[in-house]
């Protein structure tokens, strides 16, 4: 099936018409990036030139930064550029290609949430047979497959809209190409599309919310029989990752898991899965970590006095 499109290019139409209010969103996500940019790649880094990438839970830690980093720099550059110009354009092919690069990017970081998920039940659960199950070569393709996963997942996405015709109207009412807002455009009945859509990403969201919900439920009822020293490590280690779930998965799953609908609440829906989750992950994961604090630390601290090194080795 070939499409019929008659459009080169979009026009993004922003989060806000008025210029007052897009010159502060400039200034707030420039920031937003660059702490983006500074706290994952101080964590890869970290991770990477430390003890800790021999430890699961860093080693999926490592590349869920990576995945943050790759799937917000699909919008965000893009998003702080449009936000000083008069006219938000995106070629067609440069539209498609984000929206598969973003719906590959995030189902990997699904799928990675998913994989420290069951490390941690392994961890506190299983911890006799942790050294056993969690192995590198097992964690190795646990990554594969989230890299599989993800690529299933925004292949089928891609191919739902590429193959859709487009004769205008051409303003996407957003500050990026997803796939509701591109299905609103199609002139073509697009219902029974809208309802793969909410198979593909919306029950695929649910289904993992809940996987991962039951997993730490299950983890929390086990905890109960720890030591108060070991129970709050655990409930420490668990509830930044609950932390970083729910705040990933909540508007992820207010926008896909409903009908092809596009309301005007997607777009500040979305700024918190695009932008504010993969800037917050870096300070959750480090400020309630021991272990991450220390390493980073030992690679970044350079002590002036000689009794600092002595403490420090």
């Amino acid at each position: 099936m070939e499409s019929k499109n008659n459009l080169t290019e979009f026009i993004l139409l922003g989060l806000s018409p008025q210029k007052e209010v897009e010159i502060l969103c400039f200034l707030l996500f420039s920031f937003c990036y660059i702490a983006i940019l500074a706290g994952n790649l101080l964590i890869m880094i970290s991770i990477t030139c430390s003890q800790l990438i021999n430890q699961p839970m860093y080693f999926f830690l490592n590349f869920l930064s990576l995945s943050d980093l790759c799937y917000t720099s699909t919008v965000t550059p893009k998003l702080i550029i449009d936000l000083l110009a008069d006219k938000k354009t995106i070629s067609y092919n440069g539209c498609m290609t984000q929206l598969f690069t973003m719906h590959f990017f995030g189902g990997i970081e699904v799928f990675i949430l998913t994989g420290m998920a069951y490390d941690r039940y392994v961890a506190i659960c299983k911890p006799l047979h942790y050294t056993i199950i969690m192995s590198r070569r097992r964690c190795d393709a646990m990554v594969a497959a989230s890299c599989a996963g993800g690529f299933l997942h925004s292949f089928g996405q891609f191919l739902l809209t590429t193959f859709l015709p487009y004769c205008g109207p051409n303003e996407i009412d957003h500050y990026f190409c997803d796939i509701y807002p591109l299905l609103k455009l199609a002139c073509t009945d697009t219902s029974r599309i809208g309802l793969l859509v909410i198979a593909n990403s919306g029950v695929m969201g649910l289904v993992t919310f809940v996987v991962l919900l039951i997993s730490y439920a299950v983890i929390l009822y086990t905890v109960r029989s720890y030591s108060k020293e070991n129970r709050h490590k655990a409930l420490s280690t668990c509830t930044s990752h609950i932390t970083v779930v729910v705040l990933f998965f909540s508007p992820l799953l207010f926008i896909y898991i409903r009908p092809a609908t596009t309301l005007p609440e997607d777009k500040v829906f979305a700024l918190f899965y695009t932008i504010i989750a993969p800037m917050l992950n870096p300070l959750i994961y480090t400020l309630r970590n021991m272990e991450m604090k220390n390493a980073i630390k030992k690679l970044w601290y350079f002590p002036v006095f000689p009794e600092e090194r002595n403490i420090l080795s």
